[in-house]
């Protein structure tokens, strides 16, 4: 798994994944299209189109995961949700994107009109 996130205008859940055989599996495929899931996937061979996905569960990793040792799976899942939700998106600076939060970069993209 790369990444989810909504896509307002088109009303679904896009899930972003590489071509691995359990998101290509017609199972797979099946269960997003019931669910209202579009996929979305990286082009073959190419590592740079999950790039942004790979950085996310490297700091995931990193930030959290090696600093906590967890008793349960649902004691994992809220720590895991909370650095995701409380601070990666809201809090945490991201160089690429001119040091902001994901929401502040996103808040600042729709806001700001194009240049001509």
């Amino acid at each position: 798994m790369q990444a989810i996130w909504r896509d307002d205008d088109a009303q679904k859940l896009i899930f972003h994944t590489d071509r691995g055989s359990t998101y290509t599996a017609r199972r797979f495929t099946r269960l997003c299209q019931k669910m209202g899931i579009r996929q979305s996937m990286g082009r073959v061979g190419s590592c740079f189109d999950n790039a942004a996905a790979e950085a996310f569960f490297s700091s995931l990793e990193w930030e959290v995961l090696s600093r906590n040792e967890f008793h349960t799976i649902m004691e994992a899942q809220a720590v895991v949700l909370e650095w995701c939700y409380g601070f990666y998106n809201h809090q945490r600076r991201h160089s690429a994107i001119g040091m902001m939060s994901p929401v502040d970069y996103e808040n600042t993209a729709v806001t700001e009109p194009e240049a001509a």
